[in-house]
């Protein structure tokens, strides 16, 4: 029996499902889990990370080319139909989801960890944020703004373009095209490269950004994030990160975006429950 946790990634998708997969993996040292990513690039890359094994699958129907049945599975995506979700519980011997499904519910035979349940037999309340981001870190970068691994519509240099007032350090994305970064020098003060991204999202004092993985990395290591609706997501981390005290605005609107950097924010605190979760999770999995 092998254990896989597949992940849907990619240059329009970017990686918040991915970090989510990492702080998931690394709270259970102990297992074998091998990663599966929808791209290559992500699956090639994931050893930085501190993954041991990772496959790149590129579609959800090639999980069977690989698992069989009577493995355990991982799985966060909204690739799937109704009766895909219930043929996936049925094939592997186990199945936990990660949802961010206001609405969503455990099906008979799965696990769901999803921020908006409460703790159960077949559910945990919380969305995991790897447990290296959690303390008080030294803050040399005051604002920062990191749109997200992916803007394959090159939507970020459109919206600078708009701003007048604010030039903040810039974070660049895991899947930004090659030359992107020299358009969008001029509107940044300096530009740190994506290979910096933990150290650059523990050292920022503000951080602005669509990505909700590091809007929630940025609060639990002291930083105060704000985050931003993109229009090609949408909004199921919105509850989450407001509940945290977390701005969570609907426009690049530079004003807006001004106002909030300059008002005091009260920020909650955002409990690690990683160990908890890995009880929870051992426990489900009998293993």
């Amino acid at each position: 029996m092998k254990i896989y946790y597949y992940a849907h990634t990619g240059h329009r998708f970017g990686l918040d499902r991915f970090r989510t997969a990492v702080s998931v993996i690394k709270s259970l040292p102990d297992l074998d889990i091998t990663l599966l990513t929808s791209d290559y690039r992500i699956a090639s890359y994931a050893n930085h990370f501190g993954i041991r094994n990772s496959v790149g699958i590129d579609v959800l129907r090639n999980i069977p080319n690989i698992a069989e049945h009577g493995d355990i599975l991982f799985y966060d995506s909204d690739e799937h139909t109704g009766q895909q979700l219930l043929d996936m519980i049925d094939f592997f011997s186990k199945f936990v989801r990660i949802s961010l499904d206001e609405n969503d519910f455990p099906r008979k035979g799965e696990f769901v960890i999803n921020p908006y349940l409460e703790d159960s037999e077949n559910s945990f309340g919380y969305l995991p944020v790897e447990t290296s981001y959690f303390g008080k870190f030294e803050k040399k970068i005051d604002t920062l703004l990191f749109f997200g691994d992916d803007d394959y519509d090159r939507d970020l240099i459109h919206y600078l373009r708009k701003f007048q007032k604010i030039r903040p350090d810039l974070l660049l994305g895991f899947y930004y095209f090659l030359g992107y970064e020299e358009g969008l020098k001029e509107f940044a003060n300096r530009m740190f490269e994506n290979e910096e991204y933990e150290s650059v999202v523990k050292s920022s004092r503000n951080i602005i950004t669509s990505s909700y993985q590091t809007a929630l990395q940025s609060l639990v290591s002291g930083g105060k994030p704000i985050y931003i609706e993109r229009t090609d997501r949408d909004s199921r981390p919105n509850r989450l990160l407001s509940s945290l005290g977390i701005p969570v605005l609907d426009e690049w609107n530079e004003d807006k975006i001004l106002k909030k950097l300059n008002s005091p924010i009260e920020y909650r605190d955002y409990e690690n429950r990683n160990r908890k979760l890995a009880k929870a999770l051992l426990e489900f999995l009998g293993v």
